[in-house]
């Protein structure tokens, strides 16, 4: 979060927003109401992922690979794409799927081998080359880190990203074609291959649209470009927030939506920035500030009620203690009756540390503003008529959340405002057991994290109260 010096006082800047309020109406051409039972509509699910008992192992060859577990999952997650691909790229784009010519497997810890031109030693990574035809993965570090802190459907997807480039190769994308462009249909490719899987198609593979569905958001998120790339650079993949957004427009509208993509696509929804000075954005990103400082505090309110126009008094923030009706562990909690938002100041400021080098840390300083942002966002939808409890007002708070964030980007007047890293903040805290930004009253959260942060999405994308009330109702 960046604060701007002095206090500025807005006096008409969002006179002309439309108020949450009445909006629980539909009206012509509305969105439909999202069930929050379902992501992208399948039944949320918390099974296993990764590969189904019994499997028989696809038999795929592979080049310097050692013949163990991770080589095996790698190689049959690639078969499985592959026969996806056999599918839809005839039905979709009229193309034949040609399988890839080479796999390769190597350990970048070992005495390295080249592949197109790269040496893989110290390389953790995974790749697509379309000299060679082929995808290579690094056996040694990444893929086993992957399983391990994350899950298998890091693993299906990080293999399902580096087909996507050959899906890319095999459609004729131009060479030149921008980098952003290149791995956010890549990421978009992905995510069309686990609608398929999740839909129970695939005769390999399983992922859950809980649990499994997270770990593949936390994968993008964990591969996510650092606060000073921005998204015309060179090798620039995304920051979480837009990779995200990619994979759920394929898991979602499927490969025709992904080939949409274009530069002017991603320029136009873009959350990174462009053209900016690296050294400039790791400056903005890395200032900090703490909700316990009062001035910081004073922002946050003034964002909010300029955001939120509430004819009624808006709630007033304190330090007392909790409502009875929440968690015992939530941040913040709205109390209708007193029309107070408590917090606990200590808690937002552990969450709103960033994670250092070799010392533990919370998420960002944005994760916790928007916690208590969620928590204003139930004044707002109490005066709208709204229920505050239950899974549908948790997804209109995170769509209500995102809308204020959408307030205060980069270029709006104001003393508070986003800075580069702030929206991956955003979903890191979407991905946490007991997401503050995605909970109704009481603090019970989505119970999917894709739903979740599509709520938060929508709210952010449309700069509109009322799209919150008319698709969360």
């Amino acid at each position: 979060m960046k604060r701007r010096s002095g206090w500025t006082i807005l006096v008409s800047l969002f006179a002309s927003t439309l108020f949450l309020t009445g909006c629980a109406a539909t009206v012509g051409g509305a969105a439909q109401p999202v069930d929050p039972t379902q992501v992208a509509g399948l039944a949320v699910s918390d099974g296993p992922s990764g590969l189904k008992p019994g499997v028989l192992d696809a038999g795929l060859p592979v080049t310097g690979g050692d013949g163990g577990a991770i080589d095996k999952l790698a190689a049959n997650a690639v078969a499985d794409v592959q026969r996806y691909w056999r599918e839809h790229l005839p039905a979709i784009f009229d193309r034949e799927f040609q399988p890839l010519a080479n796999l390769v497997s190597y350990d970048s810890a070992g005495r390295g081998r080249v592949i197109c031109g790269t040496s893989t030693a110290g390389l953790v990574n995974a790749f697509y080359c379309s000299g060679d035809d082929v995808v290579a993965w690094d056996r040694g570090e990444l893929l086993p880190m992957l399983e391990d802190s994350i899950g298998p459907a890091a693993v299906m997807a990080v293999l399902a990203h580096e087909i996507g480039h050959a899906v890319q190769f095999r459609l004729g994308l131009a060479a030149a074609t921008p980098s952003i462009v290149k791995e956010q249909q890549a990421d978009c490719y992905t995510g069309s291959y686990l609608r398929w899987v999740a839909e129970g198609k695939s005769p390999m593979f399983q992922v859950s649209t809980g649990r499994g569905l997270n770990e593949v958001l936390t994968a993008l998120f964990q591969i996510r470009d650092s606060a000073g790339v921005a998204f015309d650079d060179d090798g620039a993949h995304g920051n979480a927030f837009d990779r995200v957004s990619a994979f759920q427009f394929g898991f979602t509208d499927g490969p025709a939506r992904c080939s949409m993509i274009d530069e002017a696509e991603v320029e136009g929804r873009s959350t990174q920035g462009g053209f900016g000075s690296a050294a400039a954005n790791e400056e903005a990103a890395a200032e900090n500030v703490r909700l316990d400082n009062r001035e910081a505090l004073s922002d946050l309110t003034t964002s909010l009620r300029q955001a939120f126009r509430l004819a009624a008094t808006p709630p007033t923030l304190t330090t007392g203690a909790a409502c009875g009706v929440t968690t015992e562990d939530a941040l913040a909690s709205y109390c209708s009756e007193s029309n107070q938002i408590n917090l606990d100041l200590d808690g937002l400021v552990r969450i709103g540390t960033p994670p250092r080098r070799g010392r533990q840390g919370g998420i960002g300083d944005f994760a916790a503003f928007a916690e208590v942002a969620s928590r204003y966002t139930l004044a707002v939808q109490q005066e709208g008529g709204f229920r505050l409890d239950g899974p549908v007002a948790a997804q209109r708070t995170a769509c209500l959340t995102g809308f204020w964030a959408s307030t205060i980007v980069d270029g709006k007047r104001g003393s508070l405002s986003l800075s580069p890293g702030d929206l991956d903040e955003a979903i890191a805290e979407m991905l946490t057991q007991n997401s503050l930004i995605a909970a109704d009253v009481r603090g019970r959260t989505l119970p999917a994290g894709f739903a979740r942060v599509a709520a938060f999405r929508d709210g952010f994308s449309s700069g509109s109260q009322a799209t919150c009330g008319e698709k969360y109702r």
